[in-house]
């Protein structure tokens, strides 16, 4: 049997939350914007989920390994 088209598959492209609010730098210390770029197990959540640009995602990434080891964010959920 012939599966439907997956491939065919047409969505708006995301765009980057930073870009938008036009920002330079991402801030170690807000934890809650941090937090929604980690998943539920604690780990950081992919540029094709979230959909930030690639220059914001190494920000964010530097981010929250600061934070985690400032102890600000965990590194696994319990």
């Amino acid at each position: 049997m012939d599966r439907p088209n997956r491939g065919n598959r047409k969505g708006r492209k995301k765009v980057c939350a930073f870009c938008v609010d036009k920002v330079e730098e991402i801030n170690y210390k807000d934890v809650p914007k941090l937090r929604r770029y980690l998943s539920e197990r604690a780990k950081i959540v992919p540029r094709r989920v979230t959909g930030t640009c690639a220059r914001h995602q190494r920000q964010l990434t530097v981010a929250i390994k600061r934070a985690r080891h400032l102890a600000l964010l965990p590194y696994i959920s319990d």
